[in-house]
């Protein structure tokens, strides 16, 4: 295991990171008022925007940039909307647009969506990420960092 701190992002360094993303001016997502999040640098844990943008920084740093669909949550894909029979539903879900679901396919696994639409017999169910086709404005502040132990990099995520 590497003794040293790491000074600045680079692969197998564990990034505490605090960050703003916003949509069309308006923030989606923040860690303010919350703990910042923490991550292996270069497994793929954060989109591939983010982490392109996080190289060389080191702690202390802050810095602005946009992330484009294709290098964040991809492009919106019309073919991941299902249209479902209301009644397939339980009575507690309530049916309107904006409602996030957590969907089991024929196999079992979760799929998250939301509602898009509903009418009298059918629900329009999105399963696009709701940051697909979005451009992304990220503000981060990279709060610490230190190498990933073995043990973390063989278990790809941080103890």
């Amino acid at each position: 295991m590497k003794t040293d701190k790491p000074q600045t992002i680079q692969d197998d360094v564990i990034v505490t990171l605090n960050y703003t993303v916003k949509v069309d001016g308006e923030v989606v997502d923040t860690s303010n008022g919350h703990e910042p999040i923490e991550f292996i640098q270069g497994l793929g844990h954060i989109i591939d925007g983010l982490e392109s943008n996080l190289y060389g920084m080191a702690a202390g740093e802050s810095k602005q940039f946009t992330v484009k669909p294709e290098q964040g949550y991809g492009e919106q894909d019309p073919d991941a909307m299902a249209e479902i029979p209301r009644a397939e539903f339980p009575a507690d879900i309530p049916l309107e647009p904006g409602v996030e679901l957590v969907l089991k396919d024929e196999d079992g696994d979760e799929m998250e969506a939301h509602i898009v639409e509903v009418g009298e017999e059918n629900v329009i169910v999105d399963f696009n990420h709701p940051l697909a086709g979005k451009t992304m404005d990220f503000s981060v502040e990279v709060v610490a960092l230190r190498w990933a132990t073995a043990e973390e990099l063989d278990h790809r995520h941080v103890h």
